[in-house]
């Protein structure tokens, strides 16, 4: 399990990360909100550690930016600011908890635990299934559905979009892509993936009134029906 971490308190930072990757998490260290944004693109993260006060963009910004664009993976609010007021403002910008400063951290990772054993989506059934709104993949089959009407997929196109779907809705940009379902076999500097991203959304969302294939400009792509 891999956590992004943004706090600005150099040993209070060390000392986290230390502690989550001696319980088996990875855990890359941000210090202010601009770069944490940055790292974000490209890379794919389990959770999301923000603290509030950070320079540059502010912890309840970062946390608002990315459920601009991605609503699955848990947000965790770590602040010294432990007014009602400041968590409210917290959970209106959707985070999924908030801890106040000074905490143990043996609370800190029951609660991550928590969140992690639910970020799971309800619809996404098994490993073999996978059902997004009315959009039904059988991995084992290679078919795909919407609703009940059937759609013909090329192999490749199906595995670009098994890999969308297996990403619960987190962006994944262009050189995740070629390096997963290409294999880097062609320049990434083409317009392959976008090509097939096309193919897939006349196939996919053209018929349909609920859109799935959404792009984060200068992100990537990601599967959701929100």
């Amino acid at each position: 399990m891999n956590i992004l971490l943004l706090e600005d308190d150099l040993i209070l930072s060390a000392e986290l990360s230390k502690f989550l990757e001696s319980n088996n998490f990875t855990c890359d260290r941000i210090y202010d909100g601009e770069t944490f944004l940055r790292q974000i693109k490209g890379n794919i993260y389990d959770l999301y550690l923000l603290d509030i006060n950070v320079p540059k963009i502010n912890g309840l910004d970062v946390c608002q930016t990315i459920r601009s664009f991605d609503k699955i993976t848990p947000i965790f609010i770590i602040s010294a600011y432990g007014e009602l007021s400041d968590k409210k403002d917290a959970f209106t910008r959707l985070a999924d908890d908030y801890l106040v400063k000074p905490f143990q951290f043996e609370e800190l990772l029951l609660r991550i635990n928590s969140l992690l054993r639910r970020k799971t989506p309800a619809d996404v059934v098994d490993q073999e299934v996978i059902r997004i709104d009315d959009l039904i993949i059988n991995k084992t089959e290679q078919k795909v559905f919407r609703g009940t009407t059937e759609i013909a997929l090329t192999l490749k196109e199906f595995q670009l979009l098994v890999y969308l779907a297996e990403a619960q809705g987190r962006i994944v940009s262009k050189q995740q892509i070629t390096e997963h379902v290409w294999e880097h076999n062609f320049n990434t500097n083409t317009n392959t993936v976008e090509v097939y991203i096309n193919f897939l959304r006349k196939k996919i969302d053209k018929d349909f009134k609920v859109k799935l294939i959404h792009t984060r400009s200068g992100f990537g792509y990601y599967l959701s029906p929100i």
